[in-house]
C-alpha cells in the first residue's frame, strides 16, 4: 500500500490518538521520575508527528488529489479556470515565451463561413483533430477534401482521414517543405536519398555502407498508437575505413528505422499536394481559416473570454462564431441585394458550390482565458 495514501494518512492519525490517549491515562498515574518520565518523551514525540500528519501532511495529500482530478490526462491547469490549460499565446508582449491559461478552439470553414467548431483542452493540434472530425456529420457535409497546416500532420491523423472517413487529406507533414527544397534533396546524408533495392530489402548510404533488413520494432506512445518499424542494420566490414563508416563511436553496428506505413502515407499527401486540383484547394486555406481569426479578433474585438468553464466557454465561442457568420452573411446580401436577387445567389452558392464540391479546411487558435 502507498505509504502517502489519503486512506492511510487518516489510519495512522487514528492510531496516533489511540496511542497519545493510552499513554495520557499512563501519565496521570505514574509518580516522579528523576530525569524526566519516558511516557512523556514518547507522547511529545507522537504529538509531533500528529501534528505533521493531521495539519500538513494530510490537507496537502487532499489538495494533490483534488488538482490530480483538475489535471484529469492534461499536464497543467489554471486555478483561475480549472478547466483551461497553460499555453503559448502568440500575444507575448514580455517576448520571453510565457505560458497563459486558455482553450485550442478548432473550427471548419468554407468559403470563410464556420461551419464546425470544437472547444479542446490540449495545445498541440495533432491530437484534436480526431476528435474534432469525430463530432462532425459528414452524412449532411459531403466532403472531399480535409484541408489543414503541417501542424495536423501525423500517421494517426493520415490513417483516420483516408481509412475511417474515406477522405483526402491535403494536410503537410512537419518536414513537407523542407523535404522539397534542393538542399535537402541533394544531401546524401539523409536516409530518404539513400539508394533502395527493393529486391534484397536493404539500403546503401552515401559511403558505400549496406543496411540490410534486422528485423521489426514497434513502439506505442502515451495515445495508444502502434507503429511498426522496419530495422536495418549495416553490415559486418574488416577494412578500416567502411568499418569506421558502418559502426558507432561506441563501437556498435549502425542501425536505422524506416516506417512503411508513414512513408507511403508521406508519399501520398507529396503526390495530392503537388496535383493541380490539390494545389489549387490547398492555396485556398490561408485565405480560409485565418481570415476567420482575424474577423473575430479585429472586426468583433474577441480577443479573451469572459467566463469559466470548459461548458460556458463552450457556449460563448458558439455565440461568437454565430455572430461572426451572420455578419459575413449580412455584408453578402448587401452586395449581391443591387445586381440581382441576393436569395436566388446564396441558394445557387449553397447547394451547387458548397454540397456539390465541398471542401472542409480545418484551423485552430488559442483563445486566452478568463481573468475574472
Amino acid at each position: 500500500m502507498d505509504p502517502t495514501d489519503l486512506q492511510t494518512l487518516e489510519a495512522e492519525v487514528d492510531a496516533l490518538d489511540t496511542e497519545i490517549d493510552e499513554l495520557d491515562q499512563q501519565i496521570k498515574t505514574e509518580k516522579v521520575i528523576p530525569g524526566g518520565s519516558p511516557r512523556k518523551q514518547r507522547r511529545r514525540k507522537l504529538k509531533h508527528l500528529r501534528h505533521l500528519v493531521r495539519d500538513e501532511y494530510l490537507p496537502r495529500k487532499q489538495k494533490y488529489r483534488q488538482y490530480h482530478e483538475w489535471f484529469g490526462d492534461r499536464n497543467s491547469f489554471s486555478k483561475t479556470d480549472h478547466d483551461a490549460t497553460f499555453m503559448r499565446m502568440k500575444e507575448d508582449p514580455m517576448q520571453n515565451g510565457q505560458l497563459k491559461p486558455g482553450y485550442n478552439l478548432q473550427i471548419a470553414t468554407q468559403s470563410q463561413f464556420v461551419l464546425y467548431y470544437q472547444v479542446n483542452q490540449r495545445p498541440t493540434d495533432q491530437r484534436t483533430l480526431i476528435p474534432f472530425l469525430k463530432a462532425m456529420n459528414f452524412a449532411q457535409t459531403p466532403v472531399n477534401y480535409i484541408v489543414a497546416d503541417a501542424g495536423y500532420g501525423s500517421e494517426p491523423n493520415y490513417q483516420f482521414v483516408k481509412e475511417k472517413l474515406g477522405k483526402i487529406p491535403l494536410i503537410p507533414y512537419t518536414m513537407y517543405l523542407k523535404e522539397q527544397s534542393k538542399k535537402y534533396r541533394s544531401d546524401l546524408s539523409k536516409v530518404m536519398n539513400w539508394e533502395y533495392h527493393a529486391e534484397e530489402d536493404y539500403y546503401v548510404d552515401n559511403h558505400h555502407i549496406r543496411f540490410s533488413y534486422h528485423g521489426m520494432s514497434h513502439r506505442t506512445d502515451k495515445n495508444g498508437f502502434t507503429r511498426d518499424f522496419k530495422v536495418y542494420r549495416a553490415d559486418d566490414y574488416d577494412d578500416p575505413e567502411r568499418y569506421y563508416w558502418s559502426t558507432t563511436r561506441m563501437g556498435n553496428q549502425r542501425r536505422i528505422n524506416i516506417n512503411p506505413h508513414w512513408e507511403s502515407q508521406k508519399a501520398y499527401v507529396r503526390e495530392q499536394l503537388s496535383s493541380p486540383e490539390g494545389k489549387a484547394i490547398f492555396a485556398k486555406r490561408k485565405l480560409e481559416d485565418e481570415p476567420a481569426f482575424g474577423n473575430l479578433k479585429a472586426n468583433l474585438r474577441f480577443r479573451r473570454l469572459s467566463v469559466r468553464g470548459l461548458r460556458q466557454v463552450n457556449n460563448e465561442l458558439g455565440i461568437i462564431l454565430m455572430a461572426a457568420n451572420m455578419n459575413k452573411l449580412a455584408k453578402m446580401m448587401a452586395n449581391l441585394s443591387h445586381i440581382f436577387g441576393w436569395i436566388e445567389k446564396l441558394s445557387h452558392i449553397f447547394q451547387k458550390k458548397w454540397k456539390m464540391r465541398l471542401n472542409l479546411f480545418v484551423g485552430g487558435t488559442y483563445v486566452p482565458a478568463s481573468f475574472f
